[in-house]
């Protein structure tokens, strides 16, 4: 039977395997995880703005079931008036010529190094920054 003259090196051999199926086995799913929990809050800021818009567009809608708001939107969209009254037009001014300012370019982003990219995905630093959605 041949002994092994490093035994060391099958050791160490053996740690970096373990760590790697450790890591594949931990990180991975923790990423994922990670993910539906921003994907869910993200979806809950939807729901919430959602349903804000849609109790302002129902206090709209219980808004035009009155005589008032009616006369009051015949008067600022369609420009209607009671009779005896006078309505006035009031123009915007007429244009200068001047152009505003262009806005400056947003700097770009500095490059990463491959390990801090590495660094990101294995903190998950790296899911918020595509955003969208």
């Amino acid at each position: 039977m041949k002994r092994l003259r490093r035994p060391w090196v099958a050791v160490a051999t053996i740690l970096v395997f373990l760590l790697g199926i450790a890591f594949l086995t931990q990180v991975v799913p923790y990423r994922q995880i990670m993910e539906a929990n921003q994907n869910v809050t993200r979806a809950r800021e939807r729901l919430a703005a959602l349903e804000a818009e849609n109790d302002e567009l129902q206090a709209d809608v219980e808004a035009l079931d009155t005589d008032t708001e009616i006369e009051k939107l015949a008067r600022e969209k369609l420009g209607y008036v009671r009779p005896g009254e006078v309505a006035y037009v009031v123009l915007d001014p007429p244009e200068t010529g001047e152009t505003p300012p262009e806005p400056e370019p947003e700097p770009e982003e500095p490059r990463r190094t491959w390990v801090e990219r590495v660094w990101d995905f294995i903190t998950g630093a790296d899911i918020g920054d595509d955003d969208a959605g």
